[in-house]
């Protein structure tokens, strides 16, 4: 199963030319990765960030394959390709209107432990109920 949302390209996403301004695509992957998170896996990064707890991006392989433009509808897509401990590395594709692929890739994300006293950052195994609401996006 893939996660699905679709989102128009704006004036705040563009450049001078009116296509979309590379970090704006980063900024729409990280939307795409909230809202999974919030609407799939009921882990709203607000709640997240409650506990002391995050998810950081910690690899990300990026092909920009076509100009997106203001106007634009995008379908972003996101699906699980490999589920560890505390880890997720996930693909995504980012459509125009056509099918046309603009944007594809890899983003690994991971579970971690806040300790604000000592200003530590540790990798944290997900929950079984995370990891078994994850699974559900897992590509075989």
């Amino acid at each position: 199963m893939k996660f699905t949302k679709t989102e128009q390209i704006r004036f705040k996403h563009v450049d001078f030319a009116g296509i979309v301004f590379y970090p704006r695509f980063l900024e729409m992957l990280n939307d795409l990765v909230e809202d999974w998170f919030a609407e799939a896996l009921d882990r709203p990064f607000s709640k997240i960030h409650e506990s002391n707890t995050g998810i950081p991006t910690v690899d990300l392989k990026v092909q920009f394959k076509k100009a997106a433009r203001i106007g634009d509808v995008l379908t972003k897509q996101l699906w699980v390709l490999h589920l560890g401990g505390a880890s997720v590395r996930c693909g995504f594709r980012f459509e125009d209107d056509n099918g046309k692929t603009c944007l594809e890739g890899e983003v690994t994300l991971v579970n971690v432990a806040l300790n604000k006293a000592t200003n530590e950052i540790k990798a944290e195994a997900f929950t079984e109920d995370t990891k078994a609401r994850i699974n559900k996006y897992l590509l075989a």
